[in-house]
C-alpha cells in the first residue's frame, strides 16, 4: 500500500481533477524529475487537500497532515481525505492513527470500499486474520476493486494457500490488466513452489519498466516463506529496478543481517537513513548493530556463540556444552551434517532480540532461526522460572537442522511440531506444559485441520491460536512417533524437502489421508485430556476454593481439596499451582517427607520456580540425599543460571562432596561470575576444588585471589601452607 499511495485516492471535491494520482504515477513510473515538478505545482493550488498531497510527494510528511487536517476540518463529512490521511499515517508507520482514520471514514459511509480496504491493509501488517474479511466487504462493495483481489492474492500466498492465491491474482489482472501487485503474487508463487518462472516479472515490467515493487513484494513472500536467500535476490532486484524504493533496500538490509552478512547489512541500512528513509526496523536495527561491540564471541569448529560481554564468563560453559551436546545428537537423530557452523546468538535484553529477529521490539517468542543463525533470549532476559534456555536451545536447532534438510521447503507447522517434539524428547520436565487456553480449545473444536494448521502460526483467529498451535504440531509430531516410529517423521522432513504435499506424505508414509488422519488424531488427543476436559470448569471453581483455604491457612482443607486438583490436571505448575499449595500446608504441619514429596512431583510436572525447586534442594539435602539435591540445583541451571550465586555456591558444594571436582569447578567459577559479595569466601571453594582435581598450580592462584580480597583471611593462608611445596634443606 505504501508503494503506491495514489491506489487509495478518491476522484472528489476534495481533491480535485486527477492532478495528485497523476503525480504519484509519474513516481511510480520512475519518472521523478518530473513527479517532483507535478508535486511542486500542487504547493500552489488553493486547496489544501491538493497542498497535502504536494506536500507528501515532496516528503514535508508533517506539513502534509497539517493540510490534511485543515481539509478536514472545512469538510468534516468528506470520506476521501480521512482515507487519504489514513494511507500516509500508515505509510509513515503510525498504524493506530491510520486505522483511526480508516474507520472514522467507514462511520462516514459504512459501503467505501477504499476505507475498508484501507484498513485491511493495516490489519494485513500485522497478521491479523480480520484483514481478509475487511478486505472481501471492500469487494463486495466494490466488485471492481482489482486491488482488493490484489491484497487477497497477498494474503493468501502469505497463508500458503497457494490455490487462492492465484485465484485472486487472476481475478485482479481480470478487472485490471495493469494490476502489477497481482503479476508479483504469481511470481512469488512459481517460486514458492519452485516452479520456472513464468513470465510474471517480465510482463509487470513490460507494463512498468521501473516498477521495483514487483521484486519487492514477492520477496517479501519469500523471506515469509523462510526462504531468506532467494528474498536477498529479489530485493536486490527490486533496487536495480527502482534505486529509490528504500523499502526493498531496507528489507535487503534487515535480511542480510538475519544471516550474519552484518557489514553489507550496515551499508544498505545506513543508505536508507542517510537518504531519509528512517522506519523504527532501520533506526533499531542499527543502534543493536552499534552495541555488538558489547558481545562476545566464541569459535569452535562447529559453532559460533555469541554472547554478551556482561554475562559471558557466567553463562559460556553452559551453553558451550549444551550447543556441543545437541549438535553431536542431532547429527546422529537426523542423520545430517549441517553443512557450516551454527551461530548461536544470545540477547540479555528482550527488545534487542526482537530487533534482531523482526527490527521491531515486541516480539513474543523467546527464539527465532534464520537457516544457520539461532537468535534468542538469554535467561536473564525473562523473569525468574518463565523460561527454560536450554529447551529454546534445542527447539531452534531443531529448526536448523529442518531446514538445511528441506532446503527452507517445510511447512511451518511439521518443523515447529517436530521441534516441540524434541523438546521433551531431551527431558520430559522440558518443553512447555499444556495450559488453559489449550484445553479450551481442544474442548471447543478449535483446533485446526493438518493441511490448514500453518495459519493457526500465520494469521490466528483468536488470541491463544499461536500457543494452541505449537501444541497442536507438538503432538501432531508425538502421536506419528509413537504409533509409526520416530524415523518416520524424519523421512517425512525429507519427503517435504523433495517438494511432496503433506497429502501426499500422509498417504504415503502414515497411509492416510489428512482427513483421515485428523479424525484418527483428534479422537486420540481428545481421548487422552477427556477426565480433565469434562472436568475443567469444577477445576477451576475448586482451585480458587483451595487457594482462599490457604490464604486462610486452613492447612486440613488444602490438604483435602488440593490432591484432587494436581492429579486432574498435572500439568498446571504455574503460581499457585495445587504442588505449591500442598507443599505449604505440609511445610505448616511440621511435615518435611510430605513437602518434599510434594516438590519433587512439581519437578517431574515441569516446574520451573526457582524458589520453589531450591526449597525441594534443601530437602532433599537435610534428608542425606545429597546427589538428589545436586540434580534438582543443576535442573535450574538451565532455567535460571543468572544473578544467583547462591545457586552456584551451594551446587559446588555439593558437587565437590560428591566428588565430581570438576563440576564443582564449573559451579564456584560461575559463583565468581555472579559478583559475590564475599569475593575471598568464592575464590578459597574455587581453590579447594581445584586442589580435589589436582590442578594445584590453579588452586595456588585461587588462593592468591582470595587473599589479594582478604589479605588476613585465616582459611586462605591456611590452604596456602597445605598447598606450598616444603623446601629441601641442604646437608
Amino acid at each position: 500500500m505504501s508503494a503506491r499511495p495514489w491506489v487509495l485516492l478518491l476522484a472528489s471535491a476534495a481533491v480535485a481533477a486527477d492532478d495528485p494520482a497523476e503525480c504519484w504515477r509519474r513516481r511510480e513510473w520512475g519518472r521523478l524529475a518530473e513527479s517532483v515538478s507535478c508535486f511542486t505545482a500542487l504547493l500552489a493550488a488553493p486547496d489544501p487537500a491538493q497542498r497535502a498531497e504536494g506536500l507528501w510527494g515532496l516528503g514535508k510528511y508533517q506539513d502534509a497532515v497539517d493540510q490534511f487536517q485543515a481539509a478536514i476540518k472545512a469538510q468534516p463529512k468528506n470520506v476521501a481525505l480521512r482515507i487519504r490521511l489514513g494511507t500516509l499515517f500508515f505509510e509513515r508507520y503510525q498504524p493506530k492513527d491510520a486505522a483511526e482514520l480508516f474507520r472514522e471514514a467507514l462511520e462516514l459511509d459504512a459501503k467505501s470500499a477504499r476505507a475498508m480496504l484501507g484498513l485491511a491493509h493495516v490489519l494485513a501488517a500485522s497478521y491479523d486474520k480480520r484483514a481478509v474479511e475487511l478486505a472481501e466487504k471492500a469487494l463486495e462493495a466494490d466488485p471492481k476493486l482489482a486491488a482488493g483481489h490484489e491484497l487477497l492474492a497477498r494474503l493468501a500466498a502469505e497463508d500458503g494457500d497457494f490455490v487462492r492465491a492465484v485465484a485472486e491474482a487472476d481475478r485482479a489482472l481480470a478487472i485490471s490488466a495493469t494490476a502489477l501487485d497481482a503479476m508479483a503474487v504469481r511470481a512469488a508463487v512459481d517460486l514458492l513452489e519452485d516452479q520456472p518462472e513464468t513470465g510474471w516479472f517480465a510482463r509487470a515490467l513490460s507494463v512498468n519498466p521501473a516498477y521495483g515493487q514487483v521484486f519487492n513484494l514477492a520477496g517479501e513472500l519469500m523471506v515469509l516463506n523462510r526462504r531468506y536467500e532467494e528474498g536477498i535476490e529479489l530485493f536486490r532486484k527490486a533496487i536495480a529496478t527502482t534505486p529509490t524504493l528504500w523499502e526493498a533496500r531496507a528489507r535487503l538490509g534487515v535480511n542480510l543481517m538475519r544471516l550474519g552478512r552484518e557489514g553489507e547489512a550496515r551499508a544498505e541500512l545506513e543508505r536508507c537513513y542517510q537518504n531519509g528513509y528512517a522506519p523504527p526496523a532501520v533506526r533499531n536495527t542499527l543502534t543493536l548493530m552499534d552495541s555488538y561491540k558489547n558481545f562476545r564471541s566464541i569459535r569452535s569448529p562447529r559453532a559460533i556463540l555469541r554472547l554478551h560481554k556482561k554475562e559471558a564468563d557466567l553463562l559460556q560453559p553452559y551453553f558451550e556444552s549444551e550447543l556441543e551436546r545437541v549438535i553431536s545428537t542431532y547429527d546422529r537423530k537426523y542423520r545430517h551434517v549441517l553443512k557450516q557452523p551454527v551461530q548461536v546468538e544470545v540477547y540479555p535484553d528482550h527488545e534487542d532480540f526482537a530487533v534482531r529477529t523482526m527490527g521491531m521490539p515486541g516480539l513474543g517468542a523467546l527464539g527465532v532461526s534464520f537457516g544457520s543463525i539461532v537468535a534468542m533470549d538469554s535467561p536473564s532476559a525473562r523473569k525468574a522460572g518463565s523460561f527454560h534456555w536450554a529447551s529454546t536451545l534445542w527447539h531452534e536447532m531443531s529448526h536448523v537442522y529442518a531446514l538445511e534438510i528441506t532446503r527452507f521447503r517445510v511447512p511451518r507447522w511439521f518443523t515447529e511440531g517436530l521441534a516441540v517434539y524434541e523438546e521433551t524428547a531431551v527431558s520430559p520436565d522440558w518443553g512447555d506444559r499444556l495450559d488453559p487456553p489449550t484445553i479450551l480449545a481442544i474442548r471447543d473444536k478449535k483446533l485446526l485441520p493438518v493441511e490448514r494448521l500453518d495459519r493457526g502460526f500465520i494469521r490466528p483467529s483468536y488470541p491463544a491460536q499461536v500457543t494452541v498451535s505449537y501444541f497442536q504440531a507438538g503432538r501432531i509430531c508425538h502421536y506419528i512417533a509413537q504409533h509409526w516410529g520416530y524415523p518416520v517423521l524424519i523421512e517425512m522432513l525429507r519427503d517435504y524437502g523433495q517438494r511432496k504435499t503433506t497429502a501426499q506424505i500422509f498417504e504415503s508414509r502414515l497411509k492416510l489421508t489428512p482427513a483421515a488422519f485428523d479424525e484418527r488424531f483428534l479422537a486420540w488427543l481428545e481421548g487422552q485430556y477427556a477426565r480433565l476436559i469434562a472436568g475443567f470448569n469444577d477445576w477451576q471453581k475448586e482451585l480458587k476454593t483451595a487457594y482462599a483455604a490457604h490464604q486462610a491457612k486452613d492447612w486440613d482443607a488444602v490438604l483435602k481439596i488440593a490432591p484432587p486438583l494436581r492429579d486432574l490436571y498435572p500439568d498446571y505448575v504455574e503460581a499457585g499451582s495445587p504442588y505449591e499449595l500442598l507443599y505449604d500446608a505440609h511445610t505448616a504441619r511440621s511435615n518435611p517427607a510430605a513437602a518434599r514429596e510434594e516438590l519433587r512431583r512439581y519437578s517431574r510436572a515441569g516446574g520451573r520456580d526457582p524458589r520453589l525447586l531450591k526449597a525441594l534442594a534443601q530437602l532433599e539435602e537435610e534428608a542425606g540425599e545429597k546427589r538428589a539435591a545436586a540434580e534438582t540445583l543443576n535442573r535450574l541451571i538451565y532455567i535460571y543460571p543468572v544473578q544467583d550465586e547462591e545457586l552456584h555456591r551451594r551446587l559446588g558444594s555439593l558437587l565437590l562432596e560428591l566428588g565430581d571436582p570438576a563440576g564443582a569447578i564449573r559451579e564456584f567459577r560461575a559463583a565468581l561470575a555472579s559478583k559475590p559479595v564475599d569475593l575471598a569466601a568464592a575464590h578459597l571453594s574455587l581453590a579447594r576444588a581445584y586442589r580435589a582435581a589436582n590442578q594445584l598450580e590453579n588452586a595456588r592462584e585461587a588462593v592468591y585471589a582470595a587473599l589479594e580480597a582478604a589479605p588476613g583471611y585465616r582459611p586462605a593462608q591456611k590452604l596456602l601452607l597445605e598447598l606450598t611445596p616444603a623446601q629441601r634443606t641442604n646437608p
